[in-house]
């Protein structure tokens, strides 16, 4: 394995890590920003007001795009590592 081959899989590794991770990080975002404007507008600072709703939409979301990942994961495993470990 030349020191190509090897850069070039560990720089697809991660931008499939990234574009795995954008739907939950998205979904926290959202949920962070639409409970910290709430909480902004009515002055109520309750600590587990932020984190049971961004961890319900999270935990929604994940559900919702565990397909996606599954199949994403799948395919870079099956087009790109597997054959680097059998050689072909």
């Amino acid at each position: 394995m030349t020191e190509f081959v090897f850069y070039d899989t560990l720089r697809q590794g991660l931008w499939i890590a990234v574009i795995i991770s954008i739907p939950i990080l998205t979904a926290a975002l959202v949920i962070g920003v639409a409970i910290g404007l709430f909480q902004a507008l009515t002055s109520v600072q309750e600590m587990t007001l932020t984190f049971v709703p961004k961890l319900a939409g999270i935990l929604i979301v994940f559900w919702m795009s565990m397909a996606f990942m599954t199949e994403t994961l799948t395919g870079f495993f099956t087009g790109r590592i597997v054959p680097m470990i059998a050689g072909i």
